[in-house]
């Protein structure tokens, strides 16, 4: 049979008709629905589709185990954030982006631990709770926590200067709910623009910074998991996040303590900065 720009989509989406899995169909024939309106809708040309192909290909050279480039293309598009949002609920702490740095499992260590392994930076205590939506105290639930250092890098980004583990921490909390750790204020940084997600931001003469943050996944038994920021209020880029990432709900007050006491109780040297995170989690759905 022949067939033009307008039939051929017909054609595509009879091919699915025997798909065993009904939400598989549903994705591919919606996915492929808008990607031939907007073929048509722009007349795309060879080239330009050739030239999708290249950039899409190259999303895929640059990822690797400790580089995940399409995540980082989903985080500037905005899709990430999007998913999140649709999947996040209206009750309990909001969601955000995983980013794509999270590629290694964070060491386990004790409340209290630091995740600062260099030494250098602002001093800063982290504390914090989780509980479900009730209020109730979640003993037992797990903390993951990673960031870049008072510089803008994660730790896989420097292998050669920071040691492996450095800004991040695996955490259970105790019988209260409670949990804390120390580690530095994190700064703002930009996302890697040495790929094809970075020419595509300055393609489109985008910046690529994203406001200072520490990662956070929260998770109890008989809850859903939580992806989520605490990002440092009245920092740069909070307004602009290139990933299109912050919540309000997020922006957390990271205050600086100068009581020598107050430093002596957690470990640190004065001035420090201290900051809290309340964590509620939603029930898992059975």
């Amino acid at each position: 049979m022949d067939l033009n720009d307008e039939t051929v989509l017909g054609a595509v989406l009879t091919s699915f008709a025997d798909t065993p899995d009904p939400r598989l169909k549903a994705i591919l024939e919606t996915i492929t629905r808008h990607i031939h309106a907007a073929v048509r809708e722009l007349r795309l040309t060879n080239r330009e589709w050739e030239q999708a192909i290249e950039f899409l290909t190259a999303v895929g050279h640059k990822t690797d185990e400790t580089r995940q480039e399409f995540v980082l293309l989903s985080d500037v598009l905005g899709i990430s954030m999007v998913v999140e949002t649709i999947n996040g609920g209206d009750l309990g702490t909001e969601s955000t982006v995983l980013g794509p740095f999270h590629m290694v499992d964070s060491p386990l260590r004790k409340l209290g631990d630091s995740i600062d392994l260099i030494g250098t930076g602002t001093p800063c205590v982290i504390t914090g709770s989780v509980a479900d939506l009730d209020g109730s105290p979640l003993g037992g639930a797990t903390i993951d926590v990673w960031q870049c250092d008072e510089n803008g890098f994660y730790d896989v980004q420097q292998p050669d200067s920071q040691p492996a583990g450095n800004g991040r921490g695996f955490f259970h909390t105790d019988e209260h709910g409670e949990f804390w750790f120390r580690t530095v204020v994190p700064s703002h940084y930009p996302i890697p623009t040495d790929g094809p997600v970075g020419a595509l931001l300055a393609a489109t003469a985008r910046h690529p910074y994203r406001p200072a943050h520490i990662h956070v996944i929260a998770d109890a038994a008989g809850h859903e998991p939580l992806t989520t920021h605490m990002f440092v209020a009245n920092g740069p880029y909070v307004d602009s996040d290139a990933v299109f990432a912050v919540r309000s709900s997020l922006v957390t007050d990271f205050t600086e303590v100068t009581d020598p006491a107050e430093a002596e109780r957690f470990g640190v040297t004065t001035p420090f900065r201290r900051a809290r995170f309340d964590i509620r989690l939603r029930r898992a759905v059975t």
